[in-house]
């Protein structure tokens, strides 16, 4: 009886161990799941206040809205194109890295536009707004860049495997419309004429 006892209890603390950790998994990943959906929820009234400003703020504030908005669009863009192409082509993953990096390097950028939209003097801003726009011009250009070269990689790859299937497809079908009448065996039409005369 003893021994039974101890195996129940094994069990029993091996199945609280197990449902202990399940519930820890699952509330962490909830709660992955919650945060990343806040953040998207922010970003989307985000971008929809930055779209707002850009059509309906003249002078520095509408110049700035539209230099958050490239810059949002193009590191957006490049991101989701980058992760879709890696479903299929391994070697984005330096690119994404790559972009990853950049990443950083607007996150920096945005925040500088972000405070200079609450910067009262006027003056200060429309002095350092050619050199953001600068550099808000070569942070979107290189995320295009890797975004384009990856689309021309998927077309390359495309254009190469279309042109395989293609002639795999000449190929089969030179081999199905290629036929022969089947060879008579030697001496089957003597043997035969021969059988018929007898």
């Amino acid at each position: 009886m003893e021994t039974a006892g101890i195996i129940a209890l094994l069990f029993f603390l091996i199945f609280a161990t197990l449902a202990t950790v399940a519930t820890v998994r699952t509330v962490r990943a909830v709660k992955r799941q919650v945060a990343r959906s806040t953040t998207q929820a922010r970003r989307v009234v985000e971008d929809s206040r930055i779209r707002a400003r850009r059509y309906t703020m003249t002078g520095t504030a509408g110049e700035l809205a539209k230099l958050r908005l490239q810059l949002r669009t193009s590191l957006d863009s490049t991101t989701r194109a980058l992760e879709e192409g890696r479903a299929s082509d391994a070697s984005l993953s330096e690119a994404a890295a790559l972009l990853k990096r950049l990443d950083e390097h607007a996150r920096i950028l945005d925040g500088e536009l972000r405070m200079l939209e609450r910067e009262p003097d006027r003056d200060r801003v429309a002095a350092r707004l050619p050199d953001l726009a600068e550099r808000t011009h070569r942070v979107a250009h290189s995320a295009d860049t890797l975004r384009w070269a990856a689309q021309d990689r998927a077309r390359h790859f495309a254009d190469d495997e279309l042109a395989a299937l293609g002639r795999d497809i000449a190929l089969e079908a030179g081999a199905l419309r290629h036929w022969e009448e089947p060879e008579s065996k030697p001496g089957w039409g003597r043997a035969r004429l021969g059988t018929t005369g007898e």
